[in-house]
């Protein structure tokens, strides 16, 4: 049986694949400027500068917008701790160091476009949306299991496998988010932000498939744990289940869309039910994955759909 490989060793034998992930990413990046995606015409001055401070009244947006557009811009706000994680468990050296720099400046990009949009529209509330930024950046982010598992596993395998299902089910948020708005300026900007994310889930998926080339076993019990585990980015901020609620009510983010447009395009990208190199415990792994797999599309989902199906129907009933 081959031996595990450290942190270390995975890494340096990657960084070639890495690299060239990189160069296809700048190759086919397309630049891009918050300033050009914002209506500053509809900009005026708060009272504190001789203008009015905001009021409902004056939102155009709905409440279910409002809500996807507040948790995507929070998530996004806390881009220096996912930079800390990602720099602790990639590396600050060669076309590892690049990437993360380089994710981390084109990510930075959705949390200035968002806000100076919601602000400039008077979409929601500045004060609220400033404290709750302010609450959730003081809390910070940490790797979404426990933290027995966490310890076990933690490290570039269990990132770079989180990371590859996370910008997509982002992604999956920022595109379905445009239809509520009812707005072309912000459903360009939601596309455009949709875009990025795709790209970065490509570069992560990248990476996460040679790993299961190079440590099968390794890269496919982090997959499992993953899965089992998934949490997005933006649970513990202020209102989120609240918020996480009313958007998978409404199909922006919802169990089905979880599993049918992150989860298994993803693991049908790294045929990890037709390889044959797994060992025992990449095995037992694999097993573990159909079982909650099986669950989830059988059990879970139904269940779900039905509760919403129910609560759209007593809202309906109210009108």
């Amino acid at each position: 049986m081959a031996r595990e490989l450290t942190q270390r060793e995975i890494l340096v034998e990657l960084e070639p694949i890495a690299g060239q992930a990189l160069d296809r990413h700048l190759s086919v990046f397309k630049d891009w400027h918050p300033h050009d995606y914002v209506p500053w015409d509809d900009g005026r001055n708060f009272a504190q500068l001789g203008g009015i401070d905001w009021d409902p009244e004056q939102s155009r947006l709905s409440e279910v917008a409002k809500a996807a557009l507040i948790t995507n811009l929070l998530t996004e706000d806390n881009l220096p701790s996912y930079h800390r994680e990602i720099a602790e468990n990639f590396s600050r050296d060669g076309a590892w160091g690049t990437w993360v720099g380089r994710w981390t400046a084109e990510e930075n990009r959705h949390s200035v476009v968002l806000r100076d949009y919601l602000v400039v529209t008077r979409g929601v509330d500045p004060v609220a949306l400033e404290n709750d930024r302010m609450t959730h950046m003081t809390n910070g982010f940490a790797a979404p299991v426990d933290s027995a598992t966490a310890a076990a596993h933690a490290g570039f395998l269990y990132s770079v496998a989180y990371v590859s299902f996370q910008e997509l089910a982002t992604r999956i948020s920022h595109r379905n988010t445009a239809k509520f708005c009812d707005d072309p300026v912000a459903d360009r900007i939601m596309q455009r932000l949709a875009l990025d994310e795709n790209l970065h889930m490509i570069f992560y998926r990248t990476l996460c498939g040679a790993a299961l080339d190079l440590v099968p076993d390794q890269a496919m019990t982090a997959i499992d744990l993953i899965v089992e585990n998934f949490r997005m980015p933006g649970t513990g901020m202020p209102n989120f289940r609240r918020h996480g609620v009313l958007m998978a009510k409404h199909g922006i983010y919802d169990l089905r869309q979880h599993y049918e447009d992150v989860l298994m395009p993803v693991i049908r990208q790294w045929d990890v039910f037709g390889r044959t190199d797994f060992g025992p415990q990449g095995e037992q792994a694999r097993e573990r994955l159909s079982g909650y797999l099986e669950n989830l599309e059988k059990i879970q989902i139904p269940r779900f759909e039905e509760q919403r199906d129910r609560a759209l129907a007593r809202e309906r009933a109210r009108v």
